[in-house]
């Protein structure tokens, strides 16, 4: 009967909070989520998986200063679980976070059934759990996901030392034990699942051995006087609490080392009150436990955030809020005093349900170490177990009553009602930053962090004019926030108002600590403030004349924080444009020594080998950063592109596998399609070439390199036909591409006969550039294929003063003056024919084995596009061009030595003539 009525009670409360929460499935990663999971490298599959034990909540090595110091692997791997299932698809994180919430209500109606006794009552603390607007942030915001799991690990915990107490007192170790290793799990889920061993040994004491303040003041006096010995019960009571206690103590211990021993940096505007003197410190810290209990009662106005502004600091004692602190201490103590003098059940619920309420919450409390926010509503979602349990001890209380038996159920029919209803409105609140900071802005107006959050809400939406708004008054709300200043600046710079971006940066620069000459800096700044040095810095480098004040920038930000990466990785990049590649070389060295485990940073330090003209450690740091990252998309490229420039065979089966690999991060790139083709011209895979030619085509309309080369591959694969539409679409997109000019005249002059057309080609390159020799050349080749000799060798001596050294124009005009010379002393005219063009007819008066043997000279263009590394502010990557000028060159020579082989046997027709 009671596995039955388990079973039905289960059922309720699984169908009331999927009922509440199914809408949370359509909520998307917002606020902390984006750094937990969409940021955070620990989820992916090729992060090894001990990292997640090295590393802090957020992914940053715990070694950092950076860090939080929020240790929780157990929470992290289940992130890389629902990442290894569905990747980034939210649906799937909500949906564990609120099956988690199930099993979090179950366990917690056990501990409801084991303290309250009463069932129905048990229930209903189970459904108030359940349904409490208060949760809405541990449960449909993802990271919430550390207080789902810590509370299953923690009820857990309590309910197995429950079954510690054997007959007569004895102690049953196994539950003892098991305890320990659940304390464990839930700590390292979440920190306060240390707490439980706090709430168990007020359960030993109070409950499980009955003790009250005065038997159990009575006791340590007597022993102290020496009058009586201990019972055996009472000293297996203490041999559990001492293994308690030095359970507690280890995980302590092993918890300082973890940190390394430091506290996290928080600033001011995390929590304004830790950063404050006395006694406004104590004032603030103390009056924010009445506002946290004010939340549990009356949970109406929910908001995100609660730093910086939200709840202004109490700087005096006569401070009226100082009366709600005293309040709440009055009753909190009034209630503690009386139950823990009672041996009654009831005295001992309260003493249970405050032993949950107060334990749990004291990490969060700000009143024996600072965290990182004023107020957290996630962080009552285990103290509000004990407060769900002081509501239904009382209800219990009043239900027993006839007269207010029906009302008390109506009462709690209409809360659980209301509630329900509050927690399914609220979690539409949080479908996108840009609706949860705006419900926030709702509740408080005076927290400049709510204002920059809806900013960049709006800015990730490329709203820049309406999030330029937002920000400017986060700065007006706090005028010393230095992240809304650089908001601002970063704003004004998308929308290209350069001068107004760099008066916000140095007005944010200008609230940054300074540095004092000739004293060592020792202020701590949180780091992701000093990045405006790095903004500013990269503001002004682009203006060629403010280089070296940009480097003064980095190294300033570098003289603050030895440790800082990215001043290091900017600096790498500005000295590159400086052209001091050795120095940038070091700057990225010394990045690496902060990093080494950071493919960008191998990556661009390949690029400056590149630069310093060093190929060999280029593709080693490459090697590296795909050794690191397999799938990092810029050196899979640029790599591949390096061994295909190398000209060296072996290089290219692993070339073209990584551009293979590339296609496949980056499918609709023209650019991976058009450098497999090139490699396939490279080794005489025609098939395969022009496959990849027309995929690169397809992708980018009017591909230049794409366009030129797959005529070119036509061309020589005697499909000339074929490649005068390619050549047609390149010069339709390019009117002034000379290469392809060039081409397409050689093919119409002597593939399609069509002198007409070719000499309009070379017309155009001539018009576009007089002093282009090979147009020159290959028109005079026109003009003589036209039998106008007289033009012909007045354009060859036009070209031989362009180019007096070209052996190959000198012949060529000999061979004209030859042919004039003999037709002269034949008595035939030099005029050529009307219109200008041979006709069948004439045929007869040039020599068979002249025609079609001055042809231009073509080479295959070897143009590439790459990328280089990233601007590291706007996250954007730049394009670079490479060519083979050496191979152009040979192809070029060995054209032209055919063309040559073919003018000796033209002389020697003319001087048998």
């Amino acid at each position: 009967m009671m596995t039955a009525v388990m079973w039905k009670e289960t059922c309720l409360i699984a169908t009331l909070v999927l009922g509440c929460y199914w809408n949370s499935l359509s909520c998307g990663f917002v606020f902390d989520d984006v750094s937990a999971i969409l940021d955070n490298k620990d989820l992916r599959p090729s992060t090894p998986l001990q990292n997640l034990f090295l590393n802090d909540f957020w992914g940053t090595p715990m070694s950092e200063e950076r860090s939080h110091k929020s240790y929780r692997p157990l929470t992290v791997l289940t992130f890389r679980l629902n990442y290894a299932l569905s990747e980034l698809h939210a649906a799937s994180y909500h949906l564990l976070n609120v099956l988690l919430h199930t099993v979090v209500c179950v366990l917690f109606l056990q501990i409801s059934h084991l303290l309250l006794l009463h069932r129905s009552c048990s229930l209903v603390a189970a459904l108030l759990f359940a349904v409490h607007p208060i949760h809405t942030e541990a449960v449909t915001g993802v990271v919430g996901r550390a207080e789902l799991l810590s509370s299953i690990f923690l009820l857990a915990a309590f309910l197995t030392y429950t079954k510690s107490k054997g007959p007569d007192h004895s102690v049953v170790w196994t539950p003892i034990a098991a305890t320990v290793l659940l304390v464990a799990a839930a700590t390292l889920c979440k920190e306060q699942g240390i707490t439980v061993i706090g709430i168990c040994c007020i359960y030993e004491v109070f409950v499980a051995q009955g003790f009250t303040l005065p038997m159990l003041t009575d006791a340590i006096l007597q022993l102290l006087r020496g009058k009586d010995s201990l019972p055996y019960s009472i000293l297996q009571t203490l041999l559990k609490l001492i293994v308690l206690i030095i359970t507690t103590l280890l995980l302590v211990i092993i918890r300082v080392q973890v940190i390394q021993s430091q506290l996290p940096v928080f600033t001011r505007f995390d929590n304004p009150a830790a950063v404050s003197q006395s006694p406004t410190r104590q004032l603030t810290f103390n009056y924010l436990l009445p506002v946290n209990a004010w939340l549990l009662l009356h949970p109406s106005e929910l908001c995100c955030d609660w730093t910086m502004g939200t709840i202004p600091l109490v700087e005096s004692i006569l401070d009226v809020r100082n009366l709600a602190t005293a309040t709440f201490y009055l009753l909190l103590g009034l209630l503690a005093f009386h139950c823990l003098r009672s041996s009654s059940r009831s005295s001992k619920i309260v003493v249970m349900a405050l032993a949950w309420i107060v334990l749990p919450f004291i990490p969060a409390s700000n009143l024996f170490f600072p965290v990182g926010f004023v107020v957290a509503e996630r962080v009552l979602y285990i103290p509000s177990m004990g407060f769900c349990i002081l509501v239904a001890h009382g209800f219990e209380i009043l239900s027993h009553s006839r007269n207010l038996k029906k009302v008390s159920w109506f009462f709690m029919a209409a809360i659980l009602t209301v509630q329900s209803v509050k927690t399914f409105n609220r979690n539409w609140d949080w479908e996108s930053e840009y609706t949860l900071f705006t419900s926030a802005l709702k509740v408080n107006k005076n927290n400049a962090k709510l204002w920059n959050n809806v900013g960049h809400a709006l800015e990730n939406q490329n709203h820049y004019e309406k999030a330029l708004k937002y920000f400017l008054q986060a700065t007006r709300v706090q005028p010393d926030d230095i992240g809304a200043h650089m908001n601002v600046g970063r704003t004004y710079k998308n929308l290209n108002r350069t001068r107004e971006a760099e008066e916000a940066y140095l007005t944010a620069k200008s609230l940054m600590p300074q540095i004092i000459p000739g004293k060592k800096y020792a202020t701590r700044v949180a780091p992701n403030h000093l990045n405006v040095y790095i903004n500013l810095a990269n503001l002004i480098r682009v203006n060629d004349s403010r280089l070296e004040e940009a480097d003064q920038l980095y190294r300033q930000a570098i003289s603050m924080r030895p440790d800082f990466k990215q001043a290091y990785i900017s600096r790498g990049e500005l000295l590159l444009k400086m052209n001091k590649p050795s120095e940038a070389r070091d700057a990225y060295l010394r990045a690496l020594e902060l990093d080494g485990t950071n493919a960008d940073l191998w990556y661009n330090l390949a690029i400056v080998h590149i630069e310093m003209k060093d190929p060999a450690e280029a593709l080693k740091n490459f090697n590296q950063a795909l050794e690191l990252n397999p799938k990092h998309k810029l050196a899979l490229f640029n790599s591949a592109l390096l061994m295909q420039e190398s000209g060296e065979p072996r290089f290219r089966p692993e070339a073209n596998r990584r551009f293979l690999s590339y296609i496949e991060e980056e499918p609709e790139d023209a650019n991976g399609y058009f450098n497999l083709g090139m490699l396939a011209m490279d080794e005489n895979k025609n098939e395969a070439a022009e496959k990849w030619m027309k995929k690169a085509i397809a992708l980018q309309a009017g591909f230049r390199s794409a366009l030129f080369n797959l005529a070119l591959l036509y061309s020589q694969a005697r499909r000339e036909v074929e490649a005068l539409p390619v050549l047609d679409e390149l010069l339709r997109h390019h009117p002034e591409h000379v290469k392809g000019l060039i081409l397409k005249g050689d093919i119409l002059m002597n593939h399609k006969k069509d002198t007409r057309g070719a000499r309009e080609c070379f017309e155009k390159i001539l018009q576009m550039d007089p002093t282009n020799v090979q147009g020159k050349h290959n028109l005079c080749v026109v003009y003589f294929e036209e039998r106008d000799l007289l033009r012909a060798e007045k354009c060859l001596e036009e070209t031989l003063m362009l180019a007096p050294h070209e052996e190959y124009v000198r012949r060529h005009l000999n061979i004209v003056r030859g042919k004039m010379a003999a037709m002269s002393a034949a008595g035939h005219g030099l005029a050529p024919p009307t219109g200008g063009a041979s006709s069948p007819g004439d045929e007869s008066t040039v020599p068979v084995s002249e025609k079609n043997t001055w042809k231009s000279s073509m080479a295959k263009s070897s143009t590439k596009t790459g990328e280089q590394s990233k601007n590291l502010e706007s996250s954007q990557s730049e394009k670079r061009t490479k060519t083979k000028p050496s191979k152009e060159m040979k192809d070029i020579e060995k054209k032209r030595a055919a063309a040559l082989k073919r003018l000796e046997e033209i002389e020697r027709i003319l001087s048998g003539d």
